[in-house]
């Protein structure tokens, strides 16, 4: 027979067990990533840091403190893909609903009704005369702050195995030391030098037509990463294809960051990040502390640390190993 006894002593019982698992819940929750996917990391001349976020708009770390901007606070969308700043200060971000500029005060978007070529922007960089470049998913725009004029880029291919894609995605820009803007898609890398667009792809030694970034080094070499054939880089006459045999592994790269030394860095999904200091390639992964291999940036701030971002959030390298940083930090060494 079953007593009352009985019934609240297994009441207490299944009470406590419940209590006992929602402690190490909470626990995480001190713990958790400052957001579930960081794509993007800026820092602005006041030394405030931006996190671009993969779903939740941007994160501005201010000191140890911070501040979450998403669409109800009047930024255009939910997912950053780029961050830069012009000469006065602002800041500007590339998102999934357009272009949106920060005065310090305040958020001002652009769209399509704006002249805006597409509201979903891959590609975001300022050139050295202050105009604005964006590319998106269907090609690109230029920006004077008043006036938006499309640029033209050649169609590719679309690659369906990137999910989002389109046969005008452009995936990255970049001015060089030349005054020549680059950009990265799916047929190669297109050279504009004022007057001509030119196209660099499979068919020049290019080791891969899908392009996600392109960086130039402190040699006048201009480095790809790619989606399906890891990192290269090109003199102007010959590509080198970094691979296993240089220590390398993985082929999906996202991103390429030169630091103040002149290291290149870049991630390769699933195997964390790579720097190489001009001789060598080093490796940061679990080892090394890097909690995810599913990083997509690197940064450097104003004090020469350096930052990553991806699947599981924020990481800063301190010392010879990376350390996750939460919500809590730790933001210092």
């Amino acid at each position: 027979m079953i007593t009352r006894s009985t019934l609240l002593t297994a009441f207490f019982a299944s009470l406590l067990a419940v209590l006992a698992s929602l402690a190490p819940a909470q626990a995480m929750d001190v713990d958790a990533p400052i957001s579930r996917f960081v794509r993007r990391i800026f820092q602005d001349k006041t030394g405030d840091m931006w996190l671009g976020t993969n779903g939740d708009g941007v994160i501005r770390c201010k000191g140890d403190a911070l501040e979450h901007f998403s669409i109800k606070e009047g930024f255009a969308g939910h997912a950053v893909r780029g961050i830069v700043a012009d000469e006065e200060g602002n800041v500007w971000f590339g998102t999934n609903g357009g272009l949106t500029k920060y005065d310090g005060h305040a958020f001002t978007n652009y769209t399509e009704d704006d002249g805006l070529v597409n509201n979903d922007v891959w590609a975001l960089t300022i050139d050295s005369k202050g105009t604005i470049w964006i590319g998106t998913l269907q090609g690109v725009s230029r920006f004077d702050g008043k006036v938006f004029t499309p640029f033209d880029i050649p169609e590719s291919e679309p690659d369906p195995t990137r999910g989002v894609t389109s046969a005008k995605i452009i995936h990255s820009i970049m001015e060089d030391s030349k005054g020549r803007m680059w950009f990265g898609a799916n047929g190669g890398a297109y050279v504009y030098d004022g007057k001509t667009l030119s196209n660099i792809s499979e068919k020049d030694g290019l080791y891969s037509n899908a392009v996600n970034c392109i960086l130039e080094d402190i040699d006048g070499r201009f480095w790809f990463a790619t989606h399906h054939n890891g990192v290269c880089h090109w003199d102007g006459k010959t590509f080198t294809h970094i691979t296993a045999k240089d220590g390398v592994h993985g082929t999906e790269v996202w991103d390429l960051c030169k630091d103040s030394a002149g290291n290149i860095w870049f991630p390769v999904e699933g195997f964390g990040v790579y720097r190489y200091d001009g001789e060598s390639f080093t490796n940061f992964s679990k080892a090394q502390g890097l909690a995810s291999l599913a990083i997509q940036c690197t940064f450097e701030d104003a004090d020469g640390r350096i930052w990553c971002g991806g699947w599981q959030g924020l990481f800063r390298l301190d010392g010879k190993s990376f350390v996750s940083v939460t919500a809590d930090g730790p933001w210092e060494s």
